[in-house]
């Protein structure tokens, strides 16, 4: 839930917050927040969110799965349960845990990938993801955490582009009481900490400032961490998963990522395929229509817009996907089909976009951007012929173009380039002739 204050300073209406996650909004996981307020009279957490907007945040968090141990009840309750005006506690459902095989939906190129992936957990290997961004390279680490010997451990996700230079370095590796002004008495433990016994994801690894990469390759060969301020090392045993949507071979080449720590976490590179190179479109889209039915009834694609998505590139992959069906579901009719009038108006411009024509103003003689059929001598099959004069190409590209836009002439003068009273003139024109 969100009051207008919140969509005001998140730019974002209802609808569109739900389409975010907790950590695409706030720059951080939820993880982050219960470590942070894990310790006695925690102050206010400061943070940035996805417009850049740095906000300090306050949480009231209650540990209500020691309501489970048993002998305990919670307070105020009695043998009849909670006493009068007391509410009784509730429980958020949780995510469904995720496994690779869950990830597996028959695509090639992402079955090697799992295979490989099988074979190296807890072998104490750092795992790098590649992959453009949206291709669910955070959903993958999720998914190798869960599969691993940690998986009762936490998962520590770290987003290296969304944290500010100044903070990064404290968030990773923590401080100790004083060791900064502003710093919180007693210190705070970093993520590397917090992730000890468990595994650490590095998101955007490739936007790491270059003056912490030393202090991560660090920790990574010395298995210790020392907070900022601090003069004591601690021991940390965590399992390394990093992502980029970047090369990191080209940022070592410019002197912006350090070439030790490059060839420390590429042990086992895996090349995350974009959503317009993998085999399983259909799978994936009925899996993610049956994530989210209405009333207990699925919904399907009209076999116009499942054809125009095979077709489109989706250079938002799996993100921009699943937000497009997301909104098409909502504004979909009572009989729980997609058709393109429920999609929004920019990717079904986008999907059903006609091929272009060159524009002419005014009166100009009609010309496309491909040479026209003589329609009075060629034949169905011969599209090489060329027109027997200028007046038969343009006839013939008239033609098209209105059968293309089913007979709306203001549709064809817009696609033609012309204003509509030019285009009837030249229909007037030929029907003359």
């Amino acid at each position: 839930a969100a009051n207008r204050s919140a969509m005001q300073q998140f730019g974002l209406g209802a609808h569109a917050l739900e389409a975010h996650s907790f950590s695409s909004l706030f720059g951080m996981p939820v993880s982050a927040l219960f470590e942070h307020y894990r310790c006695w009279n925690p102050g206010p957490i400061q943070t940035r969110l996805h417009n850049g907007l740095i906000v300090h945040l306050r949480a009231q968090i209650q540990a209500l799965n020691r309501w489970n141990t048993p002998g305990f009840a919670p307070p105020g309750s009695g043998p009849h349960g909670p006493a009068p005006h007391q509410a009784a506690p509730t429980t958020n459902a949780r995510a469904p845990t995720l496994h690779l095989t869950d990830l597996d939906t028959g695509d090639a190129q992402l079955g090697a990938i799992i295979a490989k992936l099988r074979k190296v957990i807890d072998r104490d290997i750092p795992i790098m993801i590649v992959g453009e961004t949206g291709t669910g390279k955070e959903l993958l680490a999720r998914a190798i955490h869960q599969d691993s010997a940690r998986a009762h451990a936490p998962l520590v996700a770290v987003n290296c582009a969304s944290i500010p230079d100044t903070l990064i370095e404290s968030e990773l590796f923590g401080y100790v009481d004083g060791a900064f002004t502003g710093a919180r008495k007693r210190g705070q433990p970093g993520k590397i900490l917090a992730a000890n016994g468990g595994t650490l994801f590095l998101d955007e690894i490739g936007d790491m400032p270059l003056a912490l990469q030393a202090r991560l390759l660090r920790v990574l060969q010395e298995r210790v961490v020392t907070p900022l301020g601090g003069v004591h090392s601690l021991p940390v045993d965590v399992m390394l998963v990093c992502a980029t949507h970047r090369n990191l071979q080209d940022l070592v080449a410019q002197g912006q990522f350090r070439e030790d720590l490059y060839y420390r976490l590429n042990a086992l590179v895996v090349h995350l395929p974009a959503l317009r190179e993998r085999t399983d479109l259909d799978g994936i889209i009925a899996r993610l229509l049956r994530a989210e039915p209405d009333g207990g009834v699925p919904f399907a694609l009209d076999p116009e817009v499942a054809a125009a998505f095979r077709r489109y590139r989706w250079p938002g992959n799996f993100r921009q996907l699943h937000n497009a069906l997301r909104a098409a579901m909502v504004l979909a009719d009572a009989d729980h089909v997609l058709r393109r009038a429920h999609l929004s108006d920019d990717l079904a411009r986008e999907l059903f976009a006609t091929p272009p024509v060159t524009p002419l103003p005014g009166n100009a003689p009609l010309r496309s951007t491909e040479a026209p059929r003589n329609t009075a001598t060629a034949s169905a099959a011969d599209t090489t012929a060329e027109p027997a004069s200028f007046e038969d190409a343009e006839r013939a590209l008239i033609e098209r173009t209105l059968q293309a836009q089913g007979g709306n002439v203001s549709a064809a003068a817009r696609v033609l380039g012309v204003s509509r009273s030019t285009l009837y003139r030249r229909l007037a024109r030929e029907q003359r002739d």
